[in-house]
C-alpha cells in the first residue's frame, strides 16, 4: 500500500509537489529563525562572558560590593595560588586573571610635552607567558588591524577608535596615568605596538589592552589580580552547573567576616544579567512559539485543503468498494510521508542557510554604532540541537492534523455526494 501511495504522490504533481514545497519552505524558515535567534543572544552572552563576566568569577567580598567602579584596592592577593587552586578543583573550566582599570593616556610630542590626551578603559591580560591562551580566547589575532601582539610587558594594544582619536602611530611611546592599588597616583611608559577592532562598539571606542605583568608594575599589584574569570571548556553558560559551583566554593573558601576573602559569583550575578537573561528566555520562547504557531496554522491549512481537493477521488474509491476507514488511513499515511519528506528537505535547506550565516554573518555596524551593548557588529546564526527537530512541529504534526480534519468529511458525506464532487 505504501508503495502504491508513493507512486501516486510523485506521479500526480498536484497532490504532492505543492504540499511538499509548502512544507519545505515553512520548515526552512522555522529552522533559520531558530538558529538566528540562538546566534544573536548566544553572541551577546559569549562576548560578555569573555570580555567582562566569565561564566563564573572569583573576586574579594569588598570588590563585589563596588564592582561597577573597578576598585583595584580590593583586589585578590596571592592570585597565582588562588588560580592554581581553582584549576585543580574545577578542571573543566579555564581560569584567567584580569585587572580592569581606568585612567588617562598621555601622548608626548618630540619635546616630551603633552600632544594628545584621552581617557581609556584598560584590561590587563596574561599575554606574554608561554602557556597563555588569552590571545586565542579574545581572538586577538583576528581583531588585530595593524602591528603585532605584545611580546613584552611594557607593550600595549589600543582600540581603533582611541588610536585614531589620539592620532597615534605604531611604536609611539605613551604614558598611562592611573591610581595604584594603595591609592597613590601611578605612571608608567608603554609602547603602542598595534591597534585592534573587536566589532563591539562598547569596547572599540576607548579600550586599551596590556600584559598582566605590565599592569601589575604600573599599579603596584605584585601577585594580585582584580578578578579571576572561569570559562567553561564547553564554551557555553550552564545556569545550574555554575550555581552549584558557586555554592560549593563559597562554603569552603569564603568568609563573610573578611572583606578580602575570595567570593565566587556567576554570570547571572553581574550587571543585572539575571533579569536580562530571564527576559530574553521568556521573549525568545514566546516569539518562537508564536512564529511556530503561525507556520503550523499555514501548514495545517495546506493539509486541510489538500484533503478537501481529494474528495472526488475518495468518491471513486468508495464506489469501487474501498472502505471509509481504509481511505482515512491512506490519507493520513500519505500526509505523514509528505510531511516527513518535506520536513527533512526543509530542515536541510534551513541548516545550509544557517551554516552560511554562522560562518559569514550579517553586518549591523551602522545600526549599533553608538551602542553600549556587548554585541558584535557582525551577527552570526548558531546551529544547535534544537534546529534538527524543531521543524517537525509545523512540518509533520500540523500538516497531518490538517489532513486528519479534512478526512472527517469522508465519514460525514455519502458516497454519492463524494462521487458527485468528482464531476464538479
Amino acid at each position: 500500500m505504501l508503495r502504491f501511495l508513493l507512486k501516486g504522490m510523485f506521479r500526480d504533481k498536484s497532490h504532492s509537489l505543492f504540499p511538499l514545497i509548502t512544507i519545505s519552505l515553512g520548515v526552512c524558515v522555522t529552522v533559520l529563525m531558530v538558529c538566528w535567534m540562538e546566534g544573536i543572544f548566544g553572541d551577546m552572552i559569549g562576548n560578555t562572558s569573555k570580555f567582562q563576566t566569565g561564566h563564573v568569577k572569583v573576586i574579594t567580598r569588598e570588590y563585589a560590593n563596588e564592582m561597577d567602579i573597578m576598585p583595584i584596592e580590593y583586589s585578590l592577593v596571592n592570585s597565582d595560588e588562588v588560580t592554581r587552586n581553582l584549576a585543580e578543583i574545577y578542571p573543566d573550566y579555564r581560569w584567567v586573571q584580569r585587572i580592569n582599570f581606568g585612567g588617562v593616556i598621555d601622548v608626548p610630542d618630540e619635546n616630551r610635552e603633552t600632544k594628545e590626551q584621552g581617557f581609556f578603559f584598560g584590561k590587563a591580560l596574561d599575554l606574554c607567558s608561554e602557556d597563555s591562551f588569552e590571545s586565542e580566547l579574545l581572538n586577538l589575532e583576528n581583531a588585530l588591524q595593524n602591528g603585532r601582539l605584545p611580546k613584552e610587558s611594557d607593550e600595549i594594544l589600543i582600540s581603533v577608535g582611541l588610536f585614531d582619536k589620539l592620532k597615534l602611530k605604531l611604536n609611539d611611546p605613551v604614558t598611562l596615568i592611573s591610581n595604584s592599588m594603595d591609592g597613590t597616583m601611578a605612571m608608567k611608559n608603554f609602547t603602542v605596538v598595534g591597534n585592534v577592532l573587536f566589532g563591539v562598539e562598547a569596547i572599540d571606542r576607548r579600550a586599551l589592552i596590556t600584559d598582566l605583568e605590565g599592569a601589575r608594575d604600573l599599579l603596584y599589584m605584585e601577585d594580585c589580580a582584580g578578578e579571576i574569570l572561569g570559562l567553561s571548556k564547553k564554551d557555553f553558560f550552564e545556569k545550574e552547573e555554575t550555581a552549584m559551583m558557586k555554592a560549593e566554593y563559597n562554603e569552603l573558601y569564603s568568609d563573610e567576616h573578611m572583606k578580602f576573602s575570595p567570593l565566587m559569583i556567576t554570570l547571572r550575578d553581574q550587571q543585572g544579567l539575571a533579569s536580562y537573561l530571564d527576559m530574553v528566555d521568556s521573549y525568545t520562547g514566546t516569539f518562537l512559539f508564536i512564529f511556530i504557531l503561525i507556520m503550523s496554522i499555514v501548514l495545517w491549512n495546506s493539509g486541510l485543503m489538500k484533503g478537501i481537493r481529494k474528495y472526488g477521488e475518495f468518491g471513486v474509491r468508495l464506489a469501487i468498494g474501498e472502505s471509509k476507514g481504509h481511505l482515512y488511513r491512506s490519507l493520513i499515511l500519505e500526509s505523514v510521508v509528505v510531511g516527513i519528506v518535506g520536513t527533512i528537505l526543509g530542515t536541510a535547506i534551513g541548516l545550509l542557510f544557517s551554516l552560511y550565516l554562522q560562518n559569514v554573518g550579517v553586518s549591523f555596524g551602522d545600526m549599533i554604532k553608538n551602542s553600549t551593548i556587548m554585541i558584535s557588529s557582525t551577527v552570526h546564526a548558531r546551529i544547535t540541537a534544537k534546529a534538527f527537530y524543531i521543524g517537525f512541529i509545523p512540518g509533520l504534526l500540523a500538516s497531518v492534523a490538517g489532513a486528519m480534519l479534512a478526512g472527517r468529511g469522508i465519514y460525514k458525506r455519502q458516497t454519492s455526494q463524494l462521487f458527485k464532487e468528482l464531476e464538479q
